[in-house]
């Protein structure tokens, strides 16, 4: 049997559907966790950016870093890289649509940590 809770405005909620939020909360926190996957989106975010401008961009990442990060964020399909026919070749790394669907995200997140901080600096000074 399911456990059911009442929330704070007074409806029913059951472990199950908590699971059914929980689980793609998760899976997205799995994802996403980590030091450097959501620098690298939010460097993008400002537009195509070739390696060395992300490595100089992001404080303290290394290059094997980056590198192996950006690989996973292509494979997941949020990042593109493409790579010019030129002399030397030249590498450019952008946001996909699908990278690009988490501007709420990164914004959410930037809204609360600016909030935060002003919290945190406010009761410590």
């Amino acid at each position: 049997m399911a456990l059911v809770k009442k929330d704070p405005q007074g409806g029913i909620h059951n472990s199950r559907q908590c699971q059914a939020h929980l689980l793609p909360v998760r899976d997205a926190l799995e994802f996403l966790s980590g030091k450097w996957k959501l620098p690298i989106i939010v460097s993008l975010s400002f537009g195509n950016k070739r390696f060395r401008e992300m490595a100089n961009e992001i404080d303290g990442i290394t290059d094997k870093m980056l590198s192996k990060e950006l690989r996973d964020l292509e494979q997941n399909q949020l990042v593109k890289r493409t790579v010019y026919d030129s002399v030397p070749v030249r590498v450019e790394y952008s946001l996909t649509d699908y990278g690009s669907s988490l501007d709420n995200v990164v914004d959410a997140l930037r809204a609360w940590g600016v909030q935060h901080r002003k919290r945190i600096m406010k009761k410590q000074g």
